[in-house]
């Protein structure tokens, strides 16, 4: 079944106000597919019925958290785009942990926004890990994610061969186990990283998250249009501290949204910070 012009209008307006996530209309097929696995399950008769149950009677939201995590995409895989890392690593947590240490304190304090299923969280906790002297520092990794079911799959921190690819093999040997042919991330790791569920179009929520000293927000917000997207990179900008770093895909660029960030070149990499 797909959905008329007019029905697609609906939902896709209904699911911007609800999430800030903008689909045009080339998605039409998209939508549609995954609306109707949601009448299959819940044995609904038409679009417009389930249309009604989503707006006057899912007051817990609970039918509209199912259906966003059908239509979010969540590919992910460990040490994903390696130069952003390398310049994360090498060059910006340098620079912030120097300044802190300076100024006595040592606490360092990352989110990474739009987790999907932990790959990159667990990266930068195994960063952390090789880095910094845990008996001196405080560590902090925040993740957050808007589908509850990917949350579930991070917590339990297994993943298959292909997200763990790009692993150097120290690392899968020091941070890893071997399950059958999958691979869990080790206790020491998992226990560094707090996940949340959030949806970054909720103001009240975004308010909260304040003191980061770093926050990776990487091809989360492709998803967004034009003017959600500038709330959700003021917002960042609020959480973040002054001297601190925010790295979207490398597609991406905070020019085109603000120009409260300036840009550095760190190691041949472009990244963003708050003065």
């Amino acid at each position: 079944m797909l959905l008329t012009d007019r029905e697609y209008e609906k939902f896709v307006e209904f699911i911007y106000n609800q999430t800030g996530i903008h689909f045009d209309s080339r998605k039409n097929t998209f939508i549609s597919k995954r609306i109707t696995n949601r009448l299959e399950n819940l044995g609904e008769e038409s679009f417009t019925k389930y249309f009604d149950f989503l707006r006057y009677k899912d007051f817990q939201k609970i039918e509209l958290q199912e259906l966003v995590n059908l239509l979010t995409i969540n590919e992910s895989y460990f040490f994903r785009d390696f130069p952003q890392i390398e310049a994360f690593a090498n060059y910006c947590l340098t620079e912030v942990v120097e300044r802190k240490s300076a100024e006595d304190i040592f606490t360092i304090r990352i989110w990474s926004a739009g987790c999907s299923s932990g790959d990159e969280p667990y990266t930068l906790a195994i960063i952390l890990s090789e880095i910094l002297d845990f008996n001196h520092w405080k560590i902090e990794v925040h993740a957050s994610d808007i589908d509850l079911t990917i949350l579930d799959k991070a917590k339990k921190g297994i993943y298959e061969e292909r997200s763990i690819r790009d692993v150097p093999l120290e690392y899968l040997a020091k941070y890893f186990v071997k399950i059958g042919n999958k691979y869990k991330v080790n206790d020491k790791i998992k226990s560094m990283v707090h996940f949340e569920h959030l949806n970054l179009s909720d103001i009240k929520s975004m308010r909260l998250k304040r003191n980061f000293d770093f926050i990776f927000c990487r091809n989360v917000l492709i998803y967004f249009d034009e003017l959600s997207r500038k709330k959700v990179i003021d917002n960042f900008f609020l959480s973040l501290n002054s001297g601190g770093y925010i790295f979207l895909g490398s597609s991406e660029s905070i020019n085109r949204i603000t120009t409260a960030f300036t840009i550095k070149k760190k190691g041949g990499y472009l990244v963003y910070t708050k003065d």
